[in-house]
């Protein structure tokens, strides 16, 4: 399954960071974020709770960027 969520960052070097800590993280089996438009695609691992996985990325995004925001 596929999802997007509205992020907020401040820089594409930050976005860059986030992307990197989503696709790092269990269960996550693709991650993209675009800085233009702010939101970040998630597509998950099959059989995987979305929402403890979206709390993971959450905050794995937050130890490389501690003032991003996804809007889950």
């Amino acid at each position: 399954m596929k999802k997007t969520y509205k992020i907020d960052v401040d820089c594409a070097n930050c976005a860059n960071k986030m992307e990197e800590a989503a696709q790092k993280t269990a269960g996550v089996k693709h991650a993209t974020v675009n800085f233009m438009t702010l939101k970040m695609s998630v597509e998950f691992e099959e059989g995987e709770d979305i929402k403890a996985v979206m709390q993971n990325v959450r905050a794995n995004c937050k130890k490389v960027e501690d003032d991003c925001e996804i809007f889950i």
